[in-house]
């Protein structure tokens, strides 16, 4: 992404350390540390009421901390003499004059800033508004709202992103857009800190995750330990001779279960294992993959203690 003569390192990132946030008795954020690099989408997730808009927001100057520190390459937001060119930001999309064109909006933004129009132009083109800059606000769906407010991240061309839920409203097309978009960015060596609930697009989109539960820290780690670390993965298997199979791939450290005739579920043993098993004994085999655990469902157990309401089985919030 090109934003004329200058030239960045993009060396900045997040520094979160031993942050706390109450409001009266609640207490939002609990002696929380962590850091976000750059060159890497780091994922932001934890269960409603876990403290991450709460966080993000402190990282900006929405919030102050009760204690601890938010800083952004060593320093507090608070401390940028122009913070749109430091730190782009989408935590609230709809935070706009509902009577200002998107192109306007836009530029009163970049005045602040002592930011060029073509940067402006640059921006407008970048998020896909071209056709519709000229159009207020106020009539924006929600996933032209998310565009601009996107459009408003990126305007200062920071070394820094937040953004929550960025893929809200956007279309199938438009969440492919913004999940290449990140990873562009990322690979341009900036910081890009992002949360969101659709699981599936995250597991695609980011490379680090970071999980907390009731303002604390669960997880900092990439996603590829955090989900086959935690959540490892089970070998499925479907053959006419299941029960046979099973006696003999059954051992120390090596669990099997019959979901259903004919359908073996191994833990404890890999895929090739399990096939050389089978072939050693002239076992015919239908089926034969890994299953892995999904971002999901390792998310799930972690938070399972971590959740603010939590329902029964018959439904109510207990």
């Amino acid at each position: 992404m090109e934003s004329g003569p200058r030239v960045r390192s993009f060396e900045d990132m997040i520094e979160i350390e031993h942050l706390t946030k109450r409001y009266g008795r609640k207490t939002a954020v609990d002696d929380l540390s962590f850091t976000v690099k750059p060159g890497t989408v780091t994922g932001f997730l934890g269960p409603n009421g876990s403290g991450k808009s709460t966080t993000m927001r402190t990282v900006v100057g929405l919030d102050a901390p009760t204690s601890g520190t938010v800083r952004v390459n060593g320093r507090r937001y608070a401390r940028f003499r122009a913070p749109m060119t430091e730190v782009g930001a989408l935590l609230e999309a709809k935070s706009v004059h509902s009577g200002r064109t998107a192109y306007k909006h836009l530029m009163a933004l970049a005045h602040t800033h002592s930011i060029p129009k073509r940067r402006v132009l640059e921006v407008i083109d970048l998020v896909g508004l071209t056709d519709v800059a000229g159009k207020r606000a106020g009539g924006f769906s929600l996933g032209m709202g998310q565009r601009l407010g996107i459009a408003v991240a990126l305007l200062g061309d920071p070394a820094v992103l937040i953004l929550d839920e960025p893929v809200n409203g956007l279309d199938p097309d438009g969440v492919r857009w913004i999940r290449e978009l990140l990873r562009d960015l990322a690979r341009e060596g900036r910081t890009v800190f992002l949360s969101s609930h659709l699981m599936s697009e995250l597991a695609q989109t980011a490379d680090h995750l970071v999980v907390i539960g009731q303002g604390r820290l669960l997880a900092d780690t990439s996603m590829e330990d955090f989900v086959d670390g935690r959540g490892g993965g089970r070998v499925r298997v479907v053959s006419p001779e299941a029960g046979s199979l099973a006696e003999r791939i059954q051992g120390p450290g090596v669990t099997v279960t019959s979901p259903e005739s004919g359908v073996l579920e191994v833990q404890g043993a890999g895929a090739a294992a399990v096939g050389e098993a089978a072939a050693a004994h002239g076992i015919v085999l239908h089926e034969l993959h890994l299953q892995r655990a999904s971002l999901e469902d390792v998310f799930m157990e972690i938070t399972a203690d971590a959740v603010e309401f939590q329902q029964t089985k018959e439904g109510a919030a207990a």
